[in-house]
């Protein structure tokens, strides 16, 4: 855990993984889902690093998580996500900025959602990849978003209804927006390896193929666009 300034001058702790091969030219920041900085997402961002990059995960629930759905909901309401994206994760953005030339983000869940927020108000952004989130459609400016954008979606997902992903990518395509979306016949959090067993939300499961696919996609992506 490492301590970063959001662009308020305000203190944030985050969790940063660094390449085993040392300085990196480029990095990622990893959003958390709704359950908070926990050890399945510190594993996306060791996983990063270990491809090359400097990943950095802003604690956006200032040291909670949980495994409990009634909790997640509670802390995910409160969390603001326009301070969130324009000062955490910006703040996050401007940290990884200063020691890398250019700078991705990806997001899961909730995360999915604010990576979208921050693609379009974040103009310093490289690359942005989008797993199974979006915020309400009237609250995102899709003319905004300059930076290329990656979306992977569950076709089954009852918690981000694939006809507004749909909606979604007509308003991108209508704005002349530079993005690829792909669909998977699976459940909400396919890509979450901690959604198995019979304490997953019933909405959710693991799929390691699907989750497979959507990761050589990601990182085939994050190349192109971060490294090449």
């Amino acid at each position: 855990m490492i301590e970063f300034k959001r662009p308020d001058g305000q203190t944030l702790q985050g969790y940063l993984a660094e390449p085993a091969a040392g300085p990196s030219t480029a990095a990622i920041v990893v959003i958390q889902e709704w359950w908070g900085l926990n050890g399945q997402i510190r594993g996306v961002a060791d996983r990063l690093a270990q491809a090359g990059y400097l990943v950095l995960v802003p604690d956006l629930y200032r040291g909670q998580s949980t495994v409990e759905q009634e909790e997640a909901s509670h802390l995910m309401n409160g969390l603001d996500f326009a301070d969130a994206s324009n000062e955490d994760i910006r703040g996050a953005i401007q940290f990884l900025k200063s020691r890398s030339a250019k700078v991705g983000c990806v997001g899961f869940c909730m995360g999915g959602a604010l990576t979208l927020l921050t693609a379009a108000n974040n103009p310093d952004l490289d690359a942005a990849v989008t797993f199974y989130g979006f915020p309400p459609l009237d609250y995102l400016d899709v003319a905004n978003i300059a930076t290329p954008l990656q979306g992977h979606w569950a076709t089954q997902d009852p918690h981000f209804d694939i006809n507004v992903v749909d909606e979604l990518e007509k308003r991108l395509v209508d704005a002349g927006t530079a993005f690829k979306f792909y669909r998977y016949l699976a459940l909400h959090g396919f890509a979450n390896e901690d959604a198995t067993g019979p304490n997953r939300l019933p909405t959710t499961q693991y799929d390691p193929i699907w989750a497979q696919q959507a990761w050589d996609r990601t990182l085939t992506f994050f190349g192109r666009h971060l490294v090449a």
